[in-house]
């Protein structure tokens, strides 16, 4: 037992000043390339077994011909292992250089596309999240590109809706002013609705800027729907009797933690916008829900409803569903309005078509 163990101190010996010296070796090249790392892995251990075995050979005084035959064996092993990892090492260094080059082609055109050569699974890994972060910086380039051309959209159709009303109130007071009006009352009147529509306008662009930049304070309190449905529907009331609308709502008490200002904006801006696309004698329903751990609420219009393909614009900034600039259409701010104020209540806000027209709905988490 004493012999057994004096052989392996022996072995461990050998070994160990093997090992010391593949450490500093590996230490000094770490920063080349990764074959080399192999290679010298590959030799340390070779170089430990066989310092190890003459260790012990000399300790146990073995002929020098079982000495040599050892060294031979040895030798082999060497040539063996060093030449497997230089194969490795050389395989692996070409799937890096892959990688890279594709890596590169991903920086300068966008898109990365993953080399298609057998490679290790740490480099597989790898090549796999590269693409998916590609395909997640393609989408994020894509919502991009729809942003700025809703931005340009926006300032576009803004500059005209601004023009307008400036020019009519320019026109107006020239007129007023020259004395060539025959009844300045109805002029005033006028004048004071294009003034009531510049102040929307810019109010809505106040407060869409403040959603976009985060900067929409919210009070949430517990209400209940039925309050706030209520308050929207008697602010939207004259509206829908000028265009001969009917409102219809019958929504049961559901508490709510929402802000009640800014609900109530909601409500009164899809109300707005329905009674203005159904035509008279049409009906504008309001209704909500319980769904799982949500409260879901629904405006639904008579407008006939919105093309499919137009269906995933609606709540962008400044779409209004077609080309015409008439004055009650407002700036197309509104539903981008309603989807960022229910976005910061942590809801969502949807459209679908149904018979005869469309049906807005709010979906907002029910309190605790």
């Amino acid at each position: 037992m004493s012999d057994l163990l004096l052989i392996a101190l022996y072995a461990l010996l050998g070994a160990g000043a093997a090992g010391a010296l593949g450490a500093a070796a590996l230490r000094m090249l770490r920063s080349r390339s990764v074959a080399v790392s192999l290679a010298v892995v590959a030799a340390v251990a070779v170089a430990a077994m066989l310092s190890g075995t003459l260790a012990v050979a000399r300790a146990m005084f073995l002929s020098s011909h079982d000495l040599t035959v050892v060294t031979t064996v040895v030798a082999m092993a060497a040539v063996v292992s060093l030449a497997a990892a230089l194969l490795l090492g050389r395989h692996v260094v070409l799937r890096f250089r892959e990688l890279v080059s594709a890596a590169r082609e991903f920086g300068e055109q966008g898109t990365f596309a993953p080399p298609v050569a057998p490679a290790p699974a740490e480099l597989v890994a790898l090549s796999r999240e590269l693409a998916l972060t590609g395909e997640r910086l393609a989408a994020s380039r894509e919502r991009e590109r729809a942003l700025e051309t809703s931005r340009r959209e926006l300032v576009a159709w803004i500059s005209h809706d601004l023009r307008t009303p400036l020019a009519g109130l320019r026109a107006m007071s020239e007129a007023l002013e020259d004395g060539v009006v025959a009844d300045p009352a109805r002029y005033h009147q006028q004048m004071r609705t294009e003034v009531e529509r510049l102040n929307s306008m810019v109010t809505d662009l106040f407060e869409l800027s403040r959603i976009h930049a985060g900067a929409l304070s919210l009070s949430p309190t517990r209400t209940s729907l039925h309050d706030l449905v209520g308050d929207a529907l008697a602010g939207a009331d004259a509206l829908a009797r000028q265009h001969g609308v009917r409102l219809a709502g019958g929504v049961d008490p559901l508490p709510v933690e929402v802000d009640g200002k800014e609900m109530t904006r909601v409500l009164s801006n899809l109300l707005v916008n329905a009674i203005r696309h159904t035509p008279a004698e049409g009906t504008v329903a309001i209704a909500a829900e319980r769904r799982a751990d949500a409260v879901v609420l629904s405006v639904t219009d008579a407008c006939g409803g919105i093309p499919e393909e137009d269906l995933p614009r609606v709540f962008d900034t400044g779409w209004r569903g077609s080309r015409a600039r008439t004055p009650p259409s407002g700036a197309g701010l509104g539903l981008a309005i309603v989807r960022g104020i229910v976005e910061a209540h942590s809801g969502h806000a949807d459209v679908h078509n149904v018979p005869g027209g469309c049906r807005f709905e709010l979906t907002l988490p029910a309190p605790a």
